[in-house]
């Protein structure tokens, strides 16, 4: 692919499941090059949440080529999620309103419960569809759908694994890899933190770091998006054939919604 860069530059493939992102280097130079990212990148830069943006150019191809910072460090440990500096990054995120003036202008989709349940719906395997514990989550979950005020939604990330979030060697806390960005309740990226990463006693000291208090409406909505994202990761493995993977998520699940809140 020609990048349309000055001559010396070196460009190799960053890895990742897109094919959109790449590392660049000349002389002592390094960026890290992705295609067709956000214009809300602009705003995560400046507000400190992901490695800073350096230059944006639309390259002969028609696509939008941008560089950021190349910061040297790791991703988390899924230990490391139930740390206070993930809570407290991720609560800047939630109470920025530089993020959501942005992602307003670039056109963010407002996402709500309904159509999480309809990506759920969409192209459903008979098998998922009669076994027997997705039913009763299914079906618990259409029956206690949050009921959230649309003027509270928040800018959410979409996609919290523990490898998108970058700890520098400078020990500075990042999040990466935003292109599925939306307006949607907090308790949604909460759930993905929570259900999949911090052990259920610690849940309340956690909510404390991020700068809420836990009670019983934030809990049982955190629950729900928790079912509700555990049924679709099984969705997806049944699809890829993982079943290994798929059943060690019907566990995870099994173990949440017998454990919930408000029984």
């Amino acid at each position: 692919m020609d990048f349309d860069l000055d001559a010396g530059w070196q460009i190799q493939p960053a890895g990742g499941s897109t094919g959109a992102a790449f590392v660049g280097t000349r002389a002592q130079e390094k960026v890290f090059l992705k295609r067709n990212t956000s214009p809300f990148l602009a705003a995560l830069s400046m507000e400190g949440i992901s490695p800073r943006l350096i230059w944006t150019k639309r390259i002969s191809s028609g696509d939008v080529l941008t560089a950021q910072e190349w910061l040297n460090g790791r991703t988390l440990s899924r230990k490391e999620m139930a740390d206070t500096a993930v809570a407290k990054l991720l609560a800047r995120v939630h109470h920025s309103k530089l993020l959501k003036k942005m992602l307003q202008r670039v056109g963010g989709m407002t996402v709500t419960s309904d159509h999480f349940l309809q990506q759920y719906y969409l192209n459903l395997s008979s098998d998922l569809r009669s076994h027997p514990l997705l039913k009763q989550v299914l079906t618990y979950l259409i029956q206690n759908k949050p009921v959230f005020d649309p003027e509270q939604l928040e800018v959410c990330h979409g996609d919290l694994n523990h490898k998108n979030w970058l700890l520098s060697e400078q020990q500075r806390l990042y999040i990466v890899d935003w292109d599925d960005a939306m307006f949607a309740d907090a308790a949604f990226d909460l759930s993905t933190v929570l259900c999949q990463y911090v052990p259920r006693d610690q849940w309340n000291r956690w909510l404390c770091d991020y700068g809420i208090s836990s009670d019983n409406g934030i809990i049982q909505r955190i629950e729900w998006y928790g079912f509700l994202n555990l049924l679709l990761i099984v969705k997806r493995f049944y699809s890829e054939q993982r079943y290994h993977e798929m059943n060690q998520a019907l566990l995870q699940l099994r173990e949440l919604f017998t454990s919930r809140s408000g029984q």
